[in-house]
């Protein structure tokens, strides 16, 4: 009974947050709640009936299992509940997704009751989420002459659970919502200071728009007034959902104005229309097709042209807009999705056919794109099984293939990794399913990942995966309750999925918290390879890597595939030669810079893969650049290396890759050591020519080609996020990129933040050189604001310790880690000394420990946002400039930016990168 008063009394707490009961996802509660049911005069049995129909979790819970166990009972007539009759049962059973409510149907529609046999066969076949053990059973029971098999399978033949669905409305009706003007970030949505109620969806809904109530009463009362209208939530003058996938966050919009996936389970709602003047940000919105959603680029500011095609520009350089045509908040229009346009009344405003496509049209229709691919699946079964074609139920995969066109590097990585394509040679625009080498899931999604799985009946990981990795690094800074409740339940779950996870369920290997990006890109050790990881920094420098949603990692996981278009690339080459003084993070900035100069203020990235020439970095420092694409609102990005620099990029991780088999990390299916034998392979191959590093094709065709001149890059880069320009919409974007002159040496920098997935080793010793520099010039080192280090990974803080720069920082600094005794308490206030932080995210994230309110910081790391690092004061707008390891350290060391000749001296002396152009061919 406790177990049941215990809920009853988390009801009554929920209740003062303004929250429903909580979704049960346990055995032992619903255990209970049954033997209540079962007791009809049990004074709870009215309650546990409700939770019971109308609370529990789908897919691989526990709950899921007991319910269905018990549902399977009253069907046989074991158990008789009034309320639930037989019918209702099956009913109940169709909402269950896989897993146990499979094995429960197959029990019975395999078993000797005819009639309820065929009962479960007709449910069966509108399910998806069947795996090896289920369809082993469908067909040895085929092959045993059972007819009911038999009806099984010719219906997945034919793809009746798709085929049979409700046809997409033909004209959706919506009423517009502007979240904000110019990009909206995904924090607005689902905040990273909230990360830790992510799984429980309610919840979470609560710090929709960062906890701003008047904005959620304004979308409830729109609500209020068009019942039969659906909310577009759209970014005014910017991109939607920039900074991540964020899948919390579309859930979040999902739950607040679209429409209930099940009446059996709450909170979990899909379909939602999200929208922005310059469309949505790439990874956010492979998630709004998760959920079936729609995502509309509307275009309805555009750029002004002069009679020469040129475009305008304000005094600032700055591109001027023109309104063609409103969707001011409460704007009454429709979707029409037969001729894929958008009207307000009868009048068009835009085609939106890059919205519907084929795909995404069966991806709402199907109420998300796993059901799309998982049925896709079936049906290639079911067809094997029969020995019979597959019919063309799904709209063909689209191939393009043009002759005598060469190949880019994501069209040859793609083209590799394709499964069931026609053979042909496909190019960009190409739709691909394609199979995923290495998969990554961090901390504060991998709660949602796990979910995810759970809801899609998958108990273990794809054969087809070489390796996948559970971090801990989003929450290494604050060990809190939050996190001692969370996160060990998620590594164990990882773990036995068949993950490398960062902590060890079982406590034999010390907790790893290194940067989830970092390790990917150790052991990411083919150049052909495809990534998926659950954060937009999945930017690996071997490879083609794709930050994702939750649910597309748990995808990955579960079937050891992805599906997309090939994207366009742009290729982006340097010439000239870099100053001594200058660092590589500046080239990083100057690209952006330089890139906008060249195409008048249009992003050419966006959307796009950049393929980056960049020869003769490593891998560690070339992440810098693959990183920061996402910041340049691209989909992905290939670094082209050279054989020799590719090879030595291997030794470092065949290394590393091995300090974590000696540290215990490796499972019992040995991947760890499966990676490093991959990478020997790797480096045979390129050592004896038998196969070269990845190369483009010279006559691959581009979308752009950029040429970034080096000798213009003449002081450091600062991307500012100009939190006080008076056009709101260009506050907070990364293009706006300033020289260190811009400010004069005078601008005040309160808190200094070196870390993050941008900074390497090579970060942590320029910072430990710097100070040996300006002791030496000054006699002492004083930092006139708080200087903050998280270096990314413990190999690192290893190596560094190994070589004496580890020494310097204790030297310097106020306070070091302790893994003995974690933080347990996030820091609010920041004295000026060198804080040296736990390896792991740190302040870059934001949801534990933030600069203080208003401050000005100076950072390494990768967003800008409004609220991300700092947030505002009543007085003051916090804002996060970012910039180079030497940049920051030297600020922190002034208390104010430096000026050009303040930082040449600081940096006497220090190479601060190796860089320059290839000059070999980096072509076939």
């Amino acid at each position: 009974m406790r177990i049941y008063q215990d809920y009853l009394k988390q009801i009554e707490e929920r209740k003062t947050q303004g929250l429903h009961p909580q979704p049960i996802d346990g055995a032992e509660l619903l255990s209970k709640i049954i033997e209540q049911i079962k007791d009809v005069d049990n004074e709870y049995r009215e309650d546990s009936l409700n939770f019971f129909i109308y609370n529990v979790l789908p897919g691989t819970t526990s709950a899921a299992g007991v319910k269905a166990q018990f549902l399977k009972e009253i069907i046989l007539g074991e158990a008789i509940v009034e309320e639930i009759s037989p019918a209702f049962a099956f009913e109940q059973l169709s909402h269950m997704k896989g897993g146990p409510s499979v094995k429960v149907l197959l029990d019975l529609a395999l078993g000797d009751d005819i009639d309820i046999a065929k009962q479960a066969a007709e449910v069966l076949k509108t399910q998806v989420f069947l795996y090896e053990a289920d369809t082993s059973r469908i067909e040895a029971a085929y092959n045993e002459g059972n007819p009911i098999a038999k009806d099984l399978i010719e219906s997945y033949a034919q793809a009746e659970f798709f085929t049979k669905l409700p046809e997409i409305e033909e004209e959706i009706k919506v009423v517009t919502y502007i979240a904000g003007v110019g990009d909206i970030s995904t924090d607005l949505l689902s905040p990273g200071g909230d990360a830790h109620s992510r799984s429980d969806r309610e919840l979470h809904g609560q710090c929709m728009f960062e906890h701003n109530k008047e904005m959620q009463k304004e979308l409830l009362a729109l609500k209020e007034a068009h019942p039969d209208k659906r909310v577009m939530l759209i970014a005014e003058k910017g991109t939607m959902g920039v900074g991540s996938s964020r899948m919390s966050g579309v859930n979040n919009v999902a739950l607040w104005t679209g429409i209930p996936s099940s009446p059996y389970v709450p909170f979990i709602n899909i379909a939602p229309v999200i929208a922005g003047t310059n469309g949505i940000a790439p990874i956010f919105l492979t998630t709004v097709g998760v959920t079936g959603g729609i995502g509309l680029d509307l275009k309805n500011w555009v750029q002004q042209k002069d009679e020469n095609g040129n475009t305008i520009v304000d005094e600032d350089g700055e591109p001027i807009l023109k309104e063609v045509y409103s969707v001011a908040t409460g704007t009454v229009l429709t979707i029409n999705t037969k001729e894929k346009k958008l009207y307000n009344g009868d009048q068009e405003l835009k085609d939106v056919s890059a919205a519907f496509t084929p795909q995404k049209m069966e991806f709402m229709k199907a109420g998300g794109s796993y059901a799309v691919v998982f049925g896709k699946k079936l049906q290639t079964f079911a067809c094997t099984v029969l020995g019979i074609d597959v019919p063309q139920v799904y709209a063909p995969s689209k191939e393009v293939s043009i002759e005598g066109q060469g190949l880019t590097a994501v069209e040859k990585i793609f083209n590799k990794n394709a499964v069931g394509t026609s053979g042909a040679t496909l190019h960009a625009g190409s739709y691909v399913r394609a199979e995923v080498n290495i998969v990554g899931s961090q901390d504060t999604t991998g709660l949602m990942t796990s979910q995810e799985l759970e809801m899609m009946a998958a108990t273990v990981i794809s054969p087809i995966v070489d390796g996948a990795y559970q971090s801990g690094c989003h929450t290494a800074s604050v060990w809190d309750d939050k996190s001692k409740a969370n996160i060990p339940r998620l590594m164990r779950f990882m773990n036995d999925f068949g993950l490398i996870t960062g902590r060890d369920p079982k406590g034999e290997y010390f907790p790893m918290t290194d940067v989830i990006h970092k390790v990917l890109n150790d052991i990411t050790v083919g150049d052909w390879d495809i990534i998926i990881g659950g954060d937009s920094h999945t930017r690996m420098s071997k490879g083609v890597a794709f930050g994702a949603d939750s649910g597309t990692v748990a995808l990955a996981l579960a079937t050891g595939e992805a599906s997309m278009p090939i994207p366009e690339s742009v290729k982006v080459t340097f010439k000239g030669n870099m100053k001594s003084y200058m660092d590589f993070r500046d080239v990083v900035h100057a690209t952006q810079q330089q890139m906008l100069k060249q195409f008048g203020g249009e992003n050419v990235f966006q959307g796009r893969v950049i393929e980056v020439h960049i020869g003769t970095l490593t891998a560690d420092e070339a992440f810098t650049f693959t990183d920061w694409t996402a910041e340049m609102k691209a989909k992905a990005s290939i670094c082209i290396s050279e054989d020799e620099t590719l090879i030595e990029s291997l030794e470092i991780a065949k290394g590393r890759i091995q300090i974590m088999i000696d540290k215990g990390m490796d499972n019992e299916k040995q991947v760890l050591k499966g990676l490093v034998e991959k990478a020997e392979t790797r480096i045979t191959e390129l050592k004896t020519g038998i196969k070269p590093s990845l190369r483009p094709d010279a006559n691959a065709k581009y979308h752009a080609e950029v040429v970034i001149d080096l000798d213009e890059i003449a002081e450091p880069m600062i991307a500012d996020p100009d939190v006080n320009n008076e056009d709101v919409s260009k506050r907070y974007t990364h293009d706006n990129i300033r020289p260190l002159s811009y400010y004069g040496g005078t601008k005040q920098v309160d808190l200094g933040f070196v870390g993050s997935c941008m900074v390497h080793k090579g970060d942590m010793k320029i910072l430990a050189q710097m100070l040996k520099n300006i002791e030496a010039q000054e006699g002492k080192v004083e930092f006139k604001a708080p200087l903050v280090v998280a270096p990314p990974t413990y190999n690192i803080v290893d190596e560094l310790k190994e070589e004496g720069d580890w020494e310097v920082l204790q030297k310097y600094s106020g306070f070091e880690f302790d893994d003995s005794a974690p933080k347990g308490l996030a820091r609010t206030k920041y004295e000026n000394m060198l804080y040296l932080e736990r390896p792991g995210c740190n302040l870059c994230m934001g949801n534990q420990e933030k600069a203080e309110p208003g401050d000005t910081v100076m950072a390494t790391s990768t967003r800008l946002f409004q609220g991300r690092v700092v947030k505002d004061a009543g007085d003051k707008k916090g804002e996060s400039l970012l910039s180079s390891t030497p940049v920051v350290v030297l600020s922190t060391i002034l208390g104010r930016t430096p000026t050009l000749a303040e930082y040449e001296a600081a940096v006497d002396g220090i190479v601060l990168t190796k860089f320059k152009p290839s000059t070999k061919q980096l072509v076939r």
